[in-house]
């Protein structure tokens, strides 16, 4: 295959894409389509999937890092979707390798797949040099997943819709967190389906940010923010995996300021006071033997970005490579 005259063959783009926590996930009920209606506000967190993209005759991804054996490479993975995706939008023919590392859990809730296209997504633009507008970025996003756009932009963000119509919200400050993972992860559909058993029956509004958490937000309140922190999947994560309730229990012992399950579950997120008490929360979990692993880490920060190669793309906001 030959490649387009703008495509070079002797670089490479190495992307860093951060994994989410939802401070707060209101769901409405399954509509006719079969999605649900949502309004969450995301956080960036400084947990990050590392998404290498190198010149190739054909489409390939490989991986590597936290639990990479759980990870599909065919078609059905997102980082090639994404891929795919922006070739057949920019008429690009050219190949790409792609290489995952992940550090942010796989089915964990924390939206590990959607940072990897997300990442996809900016790689091969600068790699390719389609030179696609963030906006144009933001679209095929939302093809491949409702949580890609957000991975996209990182920060903090209100979203609506599915969760891929997204608003900057104000937030002041930083945050520190710790997470308890499980090795076993939980499917979203699955959460979602014993969500939908759960609520069968019940009147269900329209859903809406929280004002006490935005507001906590706009104040660079830790404390209220804890206090404020809600997951309407909760109760069902906790039907599918009773034992998460443990790693609840002992987050709160530990003085966490707010805990709940991250998005679809199964990594609790516990709000620390600092970032040292964040390493307490997670030492205390990993004495009780309530988590597989812990990790600690800090929001908001920025989404997909390039941090080595291919200068000129939409992506190019650093490279603080070494």
């Amino acid at each position: 295959m030959s490649l387009p005259s703008q495509v070079r063959t002797d670089r490479e783009v190495r992307v860093r894409a951060p994994g989410k926590v939802n401070l707060s996930l209101r769901v409405g009920a399954r509509e006719a389509d079969g999605y649900h209606p949502l309004a969450t506000v995301f956080q960036a967190v400084s947990l990050y999937e590392e998404v290498v993209a190198r010149p190739s005759t054909a489409l390939s991804v490989t991986v590597s890092g936290q639990h990479s054996h759980l990870v599909p490479t065919g078609p059905e993975n997102l980082a090639l979707a994404a891929a795919q995706l922006l070739a057949a939008r920019t008429g690009v023919d050219a190949g790409v390798h792609l290489h995952l590392h992940k550090a942010v859990p796989v089915a964990g809730g924390m939206a590990g797949g959607s940072a990897d296209a997300a990442g996809a997504l900016i790689a091969c633009d600068a790699l390719w040099r389609t030179g696609l507008a963030r906006e144009e970025l933001a679209d095929l996003a939302a093809r491949l997943g409702s949580d890609v756009p957000f991975s996209l932009a990182g920060h903090t963000a209100i979203g609506t819709g599915r969760g891929h119509l997204l608003t900057p919200a104000m937030s002041r400050g930083e945050y520190h967190w710790a997470f308890a993972v499980r090795d076993e992860g939980l499917s979203t559909a699955r959460v979602f389906g014993v969500f939908d058993e759960l609520i069968s029956g019940a009147t269900r509004l329209e859903p809406e940010a929280d004002r006490a958490l935005m507001q906590a937000l706009r104040a660079g309140d830790a404390p209220a923010l804890g206090r404020a922190l809600h997951n309407d999947l909760q109760h069902a994560a906790l039907e599918l995996a009773p034992s998460l309730a443990e790693s609840l229990a002992v987050a709160e012992d530990a003085g966490a300021l707010g805990v709940l399950v991250s998005g679809s579950g199964p990594t609790v997120a516990a709000l620390a006071r600092s970032r040292q008490h964040a390493l307490v929360v997670a030492a205390a979990w990993t004495a009780a033997g309530v988590a597989d692993q812990v990790a600690t880490a800090v929001g908001p920060v920025p989404g997909a970005r390039v941090v080595h190669g291919a200068r000129g793309g939409v992506g190019d906001v650093a490279d603080d490579s070494d």
